[in-house]
């Protein structure tokens, strides 16, 4: 179980990086609305510009969090709970706007692998 609860630390934690810091201006089929790129994204939720820089910066933060935690075991938990309300957050925002069940499943995906790492 061990094992498992590394790799499902290492898909969010990875998940994370990847949308936060390479494809943070790239367009994809999950972004919310129809947004090409995470400012625009924010937008289309009606949020304020400077909250992607304060939801970014928790979300990088927590996903570093989950990768350390390999190795630190006490990061594990707070990073993953902190993780699992950031993705009820987006999942809040992508049926605000009624985005796609498409658009919403990896805010939910990541909703649930946070549940099993803190049940793991």
């Amino acid at each position: 179980m061990e094992i498992l609860k590394i790799i499902l630390q290492l898909v969010v934690g990875l998940g994370i990086l990847n949308v936060w810091l390479l494809r943070f201006n790239k367009d994809t089929s999950y972004r919310g609305g129809d947004a090409g790129s995470m400012k625009e994204e924010f937008k289309a939720y009606g949020l304020p510009e400077t909250l992607i820089y304060i939801v970014g910066f928790i979300k990088v933060s927590l996903a570093i969090m989950l990768i350390a935690g390999i190795w630190i075991k006490s990061l594990v938990f707070p990073a993953a709970l902190g993780m699992a309300i950031m993705m009820l957050g987006a999942i809040i925002m992508h049926l605000k706007i009624k985005d796609t069940f498409k658009q919403t499943l990896p805010a939910l995906s990541l909703l649930v692998i946070c549940g099993l790492i803190i049940w793991l």
